[in-house]
């Protein structure tokens, strides 16, 4: 096994905890030097669970709490700065990264616009320093399976795809939603990544974007706690639907939105059509399955509009067939593109979250409320090729060489 690299972690807020699991617990070429935080108390927690992890056995050393992120960049001990942040912070706090020479795997997104983000880009470069970022859920068993039948034909030649992500918000469940509808906010921004990073690893780059979108409240009540009761005043467009042309020729239609009440079980959608047959892709925003696969031959051609019979309404998945996952990391696997960066900078190999697909994937999100207000077709200026897919490794927590 390779050396672990060592990564400092800035922001340790909600998302951190699974992230630290991962981290003391699966992948075994990630080191934790640091954790740092602008509240003390979160950069402690932290810093106690990794002891508390390292009391029931792990093999991992207790990390440093920071004063400011800038100890954390000026501690030569660090390689890679995790970047946690919340989004509209992703941008300086990655950029100082870079200056001060670190590697850096951050959050999605990237940053929050694409000025913001050709900087990111372009000082990397400069540097010769590696960037890549969230989301890494594309990494997993199940949209690893999803490329694999549709790479290997099994639907015939991919003319479109469909997916939605469905809710009303997260103030009723997250315990600091405000975030969520600020500048780089918005459930494009924080849910279309994973949906337009499958897109792209399972469709490949797109040429172009057409979008319509609209903010339904201008303000939020806060239900959860700590904050239940606060008022959010929503400084981002919360329903937006767009249109992807590939340069594939394939097209696909995405819908996000914070504004409609849905069942919880059903605001993820996600489908591939092909000459050949339908693919059902697992939610993007998670590492497994299922997936179910309909050709021609699973589903007798009606005789009439199914509409107009009389029968029970069917399931909208009768027919299709459940394919087995074949890839590992399943379960909650977040830190996965983290560690194959990390694996990356060990071996000189490329590795599969990086900048390029942030990039790209960043370009098409935040194109869409352009296309809007201009009432046109936005053409893309990224280019896009897709990451190497999985390859199997038979010690789960270390990334293939």
């Amino acid at each position: 096994m390779t050396k672990p690299v060592r990564v400092a972690m800035i922001g340790v807020g909600a998302i951190s905890g699974i992230y630290l699991q991962n981290i003391t617990k699966t992948f075994r070429e990630i080191a934790l030097v640091g954790v740092c935080d602008l509240i003390p108390e979160r950069a402690e927690k932290g810093a106690q669970y990794v002891r508390e992890a390292r009391e029931q056995g792990a093999d991992v050393a207790e990390p440093k709490i920071y004063k400011d992120m800038y100890e954390a960049f000026n501690d030569p001990e660090v390689e890679v700065i995790l970047n946690l942040t919340r989004p509209y912070e992703h941008y300086e706090v990655t950029k100082q990264a870079l200056l001060h020479g670190k590697h850096v795997y951050s959050e999605k997104p990237l940053a929050v616009d694409m000025d913001e983000a050709n900087e990111l880009v372009s000082l990397a470069e400069e540097k010769h320093l590696r960037l890549g970022g969230a989301p890494d859920t594309f990494m997993g068993a199940g949209i690893q399976t999803a490329r694999r039948i549709i790479d290997s034909g099994m639907i015939g030649e991919v003319v479109g795809a469909s997916c939605a992500m469905v809710c009303h918000g997260h103030e009723t469940w997250h315990p600091d939603p405000e975030f969520y509808y600020k500048r780089g906010g918005g459930p494009m921004m924080d849910m279309g990544p994973y949906y337009v990073t499958a897109l792209v690893q399972l469709l490949g780059e797109v040429k172009g974007v057409m979008g319509m979108t609209k903010r339904s409240f201008d303000r939020r009540v806060i239900t959860s706690a700590p904050h239940c009761g606060e008022i959010i005043d929503v400084d981002v467009d919360t329903y937006l639907a767009g249109n992807l042309l590939f340069s594939s020729g394939a097209i696909a239609q995405i819908f996000t939105t914070f504004d409609v009440y849905y069942s919880p079980a059903a605001q993820a959608r996600f489908e591939v059509y092909g000459t050949e047959g339908t693919l059902i892709v697992p939610d993007p925003n998670t590492f497994g399955g299922p997936l179910r696969l309909l050709r021609p031959e699973d589903q007798a051609a009606p005789k009439t509009d199914p509409a107009l019979t009389n029968r029970p309404q069917p399931g909208i998945y009768d027919g299709y067939k459940e394919i087995p996952l074949m890839f590992d990391y399943a379960e909650n696997s977040r830190a996965l593109g983290l560690a194959d960066m990390c694996k990356a900078l060990r071996t000189g190999r490329g590795f599969r979250a990086n900048v390029q697909q942030q990039h790209h994937v960043l370009e098409i999100l935040t194109s869409f409320t352009k296309s809007c207000e201009s009432g046109a077709f936005v053409p893309l200026k990224t280019h896009y090729e897709r990451t190497a897919p999985m390859q199997h490794n038979p010690i789960h927590g270390i990334l293939d060489d």
